[in-house]
């Protein structure tokens, strides 16, 4: 299966960590993921600052190395909230609550182009110590560290 994930992925925390998890389970060994990265132009809208496109690709690279995922993989630059996932060829995109209306949304577009809808697999947010989201935001903040362990 090719299952498509995207995000800016600053800095890596557990959130990201399962939804990336969950990706390569869905796609399988035979499968195939194809992860969106946020570019330095569109992550640059986000309220607090982004490390640079190269920082955040290695990241993402040295993770999948460490889990050693069998499934094949490539990034992609992420220019928009969509990127490829409206014209590709592909079987499923893996979200969190938080961006379940994109998916949603992506499927419409697919709809009115004449492409066949996705499946869309959900996952929960990863929770912190405090029982709110794991989210880039908190971490930079702040607030929480990428594991979720309230710092302040």
């Amino acid at each position: 299966m090719k299952v498509m994930v995207g995000g800016t992925f600053d800095p890596l925390h557990d959130g990201h960590k399962r939804l990336l998890g969950r990706s390569f389970e869905i796609a399988g060994p035979s499968g195939q993921v194809v992860i969106g990265l946020t570019t330095d132009s569109f992550a640059g809208s986000k309220i607090h600052p982004i490390r640079p496109f190269a920082i955040r690709r290695s990241e993402l690279e040295e993770f999948i190395g460490e889990k050693k995922f069998t499934a094949p993989w490539r990034i992609e630059p992420l220019n928009d909230r969509f990127g490829s996932a409206i014209d590709a060829d592909f079987d499923a995109i893996v979200v969190s609550e938080e961006t379940l209306p994109v998916a949603v949304e992506i499927n419409r577009h697919r709809r009115e182009n004449g492409r066949r809808k996705v499946d869309i697999h959900q996952i929960s947010c990863v929770l912190a110590d405090d029982g709110r989201w794991i989210s880039s935001t908190r971490i930079y903040r702040g607030e929480i560290d990428v594991h979720g362990h309230v710092l302040k």
